[in-house]
């Protein structure tokens, strides 16, 4: 399940990689063209600017995803410099654990918000519905679950089945 679950997560992780670049592309061309336009021709893009909030947020939440995937996401780790290894895999497992539950509680409120922007029935830029460029939030948020529970699986079946002492930077 563990393999699966890696293999299907490296290509999440590709299409992530692919998505973040070319909305960091689009984002830095449409700030460009305001400026321009603002500076030279006292114009601008009426869409520019909503457009570029919603590339900051997609970007925002697509590298969050990502960093979680890496294990660089924001952690901290007071304790683990006066603890033995099998207190460290202990507060890791305690962690991964929290995080799992935290972000499933935002994917769950970024759903129920979602929904509500699409029963709202708003509209945001280019007359799409307002909730649409918000799907981000449940996609990133479930994202963060998944690869946060999973890891906290392979390290509690690590301790389980072999007792060793895992290493959490092998268990991306």
């Amino acid at each position: 399940m563990m393999d699966r679950w890696d293999r299907f997560d490296k290509i999440i992780s590709q299409v992530e990689q692919f998505v973040l670049s070319f909305f960091l592309a689009v984002l830095i061309l449409v700030a460009f063209s305001q400026i321009v336009l603002r500076n030279f021709w006292e114009t601008g893009l009426s869409w520019g600017d909503p457009l570029a909030r919603y590339l900051v947020l997609w970007i925002g939440f697509i590298g969050a995803a990502l960093a979680t995937k890496e294990n660089k996401h924001i952690s901290i780790d007071l304790f683990s410099q006066w603890v033995s290894s099998v207190g460290n895999t202990l507060i890791k497992l305690i962690n991964h654990l929290f995080s799992t539950f935290i972000s499933g509680l935002l994917a769950f409120a970024a759903f129920r918000f979602t929904q509500n922007e699409a029963l709202f029935g708003g509209v945001s830029v280019f007359g799409i519905p307002a909730w649409i460029p918000l799907i981000i939030l449940p996609i990133a948020f479930g994202l963060m679950t998944l690869r946060f529970g999973f890891r906290f699986l392979k390290i509690f079946f690590t301790i389980l089945f072999t007792g060793a002492n895992q290493d959490d930077t092998n268990s991306r």
